[in-house]
């Protein structure tokens, strides 16, 4: 489902497709949304001697603005083609830039009538090189329901299926489905711990302030739909900046 944010960035995109006019030179158009709620867009450049694509182009446009975090970026093609999936190179950019990127691509069969479908730059590229020099700020990214008691510190662990985390300081974003931009707090990951999904502890419900653990898990099938018994999930503890 996508939230109002990703529909944001989704129409911007589109509009600045629909003011690309004719000639290869300009086929797509790109848009992506920051921290603070910002809409940057971009427009391909193609030439025979190479050119950037629409995502990259918006990447710099972000970065002229601000260092914000890009939270969502999609691109959109003419010709009716509406939303596509980026290349190769686009995706290896945005894992080293934006390691917690949200990639807007073409609906699957699983989100047949929506828009877009709403994938994380890692598992756009998974098993993706790294690059050494690559030390990009991490986005720690939460419902909008759980930013009262992050910030009254009640809540001090986030349980994760596939979605890594470093110990280190992290940007944690709050995102409500029909809300307009992001609350954000700063944090420090201090601890990331693993265990299976039927192995989660009195510990970890007390520190992720549920009422009890049949509570917790149940809001993790609610964020993983898929996940078992057996599935390794990371407990990340973190506190505030």
């Amino acid at each position: 489902m996508l939230t109002l944010n990703d529909r944001r960035v989704l129409t911007a995109a589109r509009e600045v497709t629909s003011r690309l006019g004719p000639g290869d030179e300009h086929t797509v158009g790109s848009a992506a949304i920051d921290i603070s709620g910002r809409i940057h867009t971009g427009v391909n450049v193609h030439h025979f001697t190479g050119g950037p694509c629409a995502e990259l182009v918006v990447l710099g446009q972000a970065a002229a603005v601000s260092s914000d975090r890009l939270m969502t970026i999609t691109a959109v093609g003419d010709d009716g083609r509406d939303v596509i999936a980026p290349c190769g190179r686009c995706r290896q950019v945005m894992l080293d830039l934006h390691p917690d990127l949200e990639v807007l691509v073409p609906p699957t069969d699983a989100t047949a009538g929506e828009a877009a479908t709403p994938v994380s730059i890692r598992d756009l590229l998974p098993h993706g090189y790294r690059s050494p020099d690559a030390d990009a700020g991490r986005v720690l990214r939460f419902a909008g329901q759980y930013y009262d008691d992050v910030a009254d510190g009640r809540k001090t662990v986030t349980i994760r299926l596939g979605d890594p985390q470093r110990i280190g300081p992290v940007t944690m974003v709050f995102e409500q489905a029909e809300v307009a931009g992001f609350q954000v707090l700063s944090g420090v990951v201090e601890t990331i711990g693993q265990r299976r999904f039927g192995e989660l502890t009195a510990e970890d419900v007390r520190r992720e302030n549920a009422s009890s653990l049949e509570a917790l898990r149940s809001g993790l099938r609610g964020h993983y739909p898929h996940i078992t018994e057996e599935d390794v999930v990371d407990v990340v503890g973190f506190r505030l900046a």
